[in-house]
């Protein structure tokens, strides 16, 4: 397939609002945090707007990799083993890096400041390490949180090649009936919140209600797919004028929901979580609006061209990376004493900056064993 700019343009966006959501998690996660007002404005300001990242990740997949046109066994072999590396070699020195603080004598206060969802008394033991290394094949822990991703994506490669041959064989009101009955799903979080959370089947003893099958990330797989094969390109007015409201309801209802979920005395996570939940008719408008303006973009310079296939050739490896990174660049954020108001972005962009040059020196001093370590 010819390189599609647009896509790396919309890579590189989501790239950045990852980790934007990173810089951001010590504006959100802690009740302690949550209850200074700047933090809490800032925090929930920028982070409803980030909310589509992943989205917009499983959108670009499904835009180049569906239909699949390998062999069942061999877009396994070429998509799992691109990603199995990265994920167990990352997944060790996350779970090792509590440990090696405790080998070189510094506090164990050190860890929350690294990783955001880290305990106050995060164990520095060899042996909570390697309980965490063992458990790697069956869930993450707090010091590997972005690697829940991957644990995703895993799936949806495995689903891929069989959910591929419905695409090939479905036209184009097959798939909107299919893409109607997901956004049908995205509403339910809200509905067992607010309603009751024993509907259409599900109850005390079963999990999977009436439209279990069509829910999840598989939907915006088709649905990247779908605008970019069924989906003409609009004129810039005509664009402008659907995905701009789009995002603006998308972002309003994302930040207010938020809001008030944190105005709730000792909120749950699943409370403090639902308005910023992937699977949302909120989140999803402002991925689709996204996509639709990216997609207009034409990038004309050689080297805007080349360094974006760059960030693209590097997005894996700086999306393992970067979670390592975000706490030094708090770390350099509050010695040059940024304005809260821009701390999120700012250090956002020194961790891209960072992980992006890392990557890349990789890639082009040791190809070979950069392709194993960062994919």
């Amino acid at each position: 397939m010819n390189r599609i700019v647009w896509l790396d343009v919309l890579k590189l966006i989501a790239i950045f609002m990852v980790i934007c959501v990173h810089c951001s998690d010590p504006f959100n996660v802690s009740p302690e945090a949550r209850s200074n007002p700047d933090y809490n404005f800032w925090g929930s300001l920028y982070g409803s707007a980030l909310r589509s990242c992943v989205p917009l990740f499983v959108m670009i997949t499904g835009v180049l990799l569906l239909p699949v046109k390998q062999s069942m066994k061999d877009f396994y072999k070429k998509r799992l083993l691109r990603i199995a590396s990265p994920f167990v070699i990352w997944s060790v020195l996350y779970n090792l890096f509590p440990w090696f603080t405790g080998v070189l004598g510094l506090s164990n206060s050190l860890i929350p400041k690294v990783f955001a969802y880290a305990p106050a008394d995060a164990s520095q033991t060899f042996g909570n390490a390697i309980s965490n290394i063992v458990l790697i094949p069956i869930k993450f822990s707090t010091y590997t949180v972005p690697m829940w991703y991957l644990y995703m994506l895993i799936g949806l490669y495995l689903y891929m090649p069989i959910f591929s041959s419905w695409i090939k064989g479905a036209n184009v009101r097959e798939k909107q009936l299919f893409l109607l009955l997901w956004a049908v799903t995205l509403f339910l979080p809200y509905v067992s919140s607010f309603y009751t959370p024993d509907m259409l089947g599900i109850c005390a003893w079963n999990s999977f209600g009436t439209f279990y099958y069509f829910a999840g990330f598989s939907g915006y797989l088709l649905l990247g797919h779908f605008l970019f094969k069924e989906v003409k390109v609009w004129e810039w007015g005509k664009t402008l004028l659907l995905a701009l409201p789009m995002f603006a309801v998308g972002y309003l209802v994302t930040y207010v929901g938020f809001k008030n979920m944190t105005a709730i005395p000792n909120c749950t996570e699943q409370e403090l979580e639902l308005f910023f939940l992937y699977c949302s008719p909120n989140v999803a408008l402002m991925a689709v609006a996204l996509f639709l303006i990216v997609r207009k973009l034409r990038i004309q310079s050689p080297k805007a061209i080349a360094a974006l296939g760059n960030i693209a050739k590097c997005g894996l490896g700086i999306y393992v990376l970067h979670y390592f990174i975000v706490g030094f660049g708090y770390a350099i954020v509050d010695s040059l004493a940024v304005p809260v108001s821009i701390r999120i972005p700012v250090t956002a962009t020194i961790t891209f900056l960072i992980c992006w040059s890392v990557i890349a020196l990789c890639y082009k001093v040791l190809p070979q064993y950069a392709k194993w370590v960062f994919g």
